[in-house]
C-alpha cells in the first residue's frame, strides 16, 4: 500500500472518529458502526452486523467484558419524506474497531489498513505504515510456508523424500539467486541460524513463493514424477522469476537482509496484547441514544 493511499485511508478513519468523556472526565475516542461501515467498505448494514457479531464473540472468548467496548445505541436517520426513524447502531471503542477489522476480510484494502490503524494507538502515519509493512511481510512469509508445505506433500506422493525436497529447494534458491547456494546467501546476509526466508525482504519472499506455486501447479498438471524432473521444473521456475525481476533491474541476491521474521511476529503479538491491556473502555453512564 503506497503512502498516498495510507494518507487517504487515515484521513477517512480520522474523520469519523469522535470523542466522549469517560467516568474520570477523560477523553475517549469512539466510532459509530454506521459510519465505520462506510470507511471499511461494507455496502450493506446486514453484512456489517455479522462482522460486529464475530468481533463481539472474539471479545468474549478473550474474557473481556463486551459492554466495555460495544454498546448498542439508537440513531435517528432522515427519510426521503423529511420524517425520521430510529435505526440500530453501535458505539465502539478503538479496541472494538480493531476486533472488527481482525474479523474482516484482509484481502480488502480498507480492512488491511484498519487492522494497523486501530492497533497503533497514535495518529503518526509513519508508525501505521511501518505496521502495515510488518503485517505484509508476515503474511507473505506464511504464504511461502504453505506453498512449500504443499510442494513437500506433492513430491512425497511422487517418490521424493524429505532429503530430496531439501535438494530441490536448494537448487531452486541457486537459480533464483544467480548461482549462490542457500548457505552462501545465508553467509552473504549474515544469517547465523534459522531459515533463509526468515531473513529475506518481502519482495524476495514473494519471488520464492511465486516460483514454488508455479512448481506446485506444474507438478500437478503435468503429473511430474521423481526428483530429477521436479528439480528441473523448480529450477526453471526460479530462473523465470529471476528473469522477470531482472527486467525491472532487481537482483534478489543484492537486496539487503530484513529483520528476522520471528522477531517481527513476536513484536506484533506483543503490541496486540498491549492494545488489549491498555484499551480504554466506554463510560458506564453514557446515554444510549446517538
Amino acid at each position: 500500500m503506497d503512502i498516498q493511499k495510507i494518507q487517504e485511508y487515515k484521513s477517512a478513519f480520522d474523520k469519523v472518529a469522535q470523542s466522549v468523556k469517560d467516568d474520570d472526565n477523560q477523553d475517549v475516542e469512539v466510532w459509530y458502526a454506521r459510519e465505520l461501515q462506510q470507511v471499511l467498505g461494507y455496502a450493506r448494514w446486514e453484512n456489517f452486523v455479522v462482522a460486529i457479531g464475530r468481533a463481539m464473540e472474539s471479545c468474549k472468548t478473550l474474557g473481556i467484558n463486551i459492554d466495555d467496548h460495544f454498546r448498542e445505541v439508537t440513531k435517528m436517520v432522515l427519510l426521503g419524506s423529511g420524517s425520521q426513524r430510529s435505526v440500530q447502531d453501535f458505539m465502539l471503542t478503538r479496541y472494538a474497531c480493531y476486533l472488527i477489522a481482525q474479523n474482516g476480510d484482509p484481502k480488502k484494502e480498507e480492512i488491511a489498513f484498519a487492522q494497523s490503524y486501530f492497533a497503533v494507538q497514535t495518529r503518526k502515519i509513519e508508525l501505521i505504515e511501518e505496521r502495515l509493512n510488518q503485517l505484509a511481510r508476515i503474511d507473505t512469509r506464511e504464504r511461502l510456508r504453505e506453498s512449500e508445505k504443499q510442494l513437500s506433500k506433492n513430491i512425497y506422493q511422487r517418490g521424493v523424500d524429505d532429503k530430496g525436497f531439501g535438494r530441490i529447494r536448494s537448487k531452486g534458491d541457486c537459480a533464483l539467486f544467480g548461482g549462490l547456494t542457500t548457505e552462501q546467501m545465508k553467509k552473504r546476509l549474515g544469517v547465523k541460524s534459522g531459515a533463509l526466508a526468515d531473513h529475506l525482504p518481502t519482495l524476495t519472499i514473494a519471488a520464492k513463493n511465486l516460483a514454488t506455486e508455479m512448481t506446485n501447479y506444474n507438478v500437478e498438471q503435468k503429473d511430474l514424477q521423481g526428483e530429477m524432473s521436479i528439480t528441473a521444473e523448480h529450477v526453471q521456475n526460479n530462473r523465470s522469476v529471476r528473469g522477470m525481476l531482472g527486467q525491472r533491474g532487481i537482483k534478489p541476491e543484492e537486496l539487503p537482509p530484513a529483520e528476522d521474521i520471528k522477531k517481527v511476529e513476536r513484536r506484533v503479538a506483543k503490541d496486540e496484547k498491549k492494545l488489549q491491556e491498555d484499551a480504554k473502555t466506554l463510560p458506564k453512564g453514557l446515554n444510549n441514544n446517538n
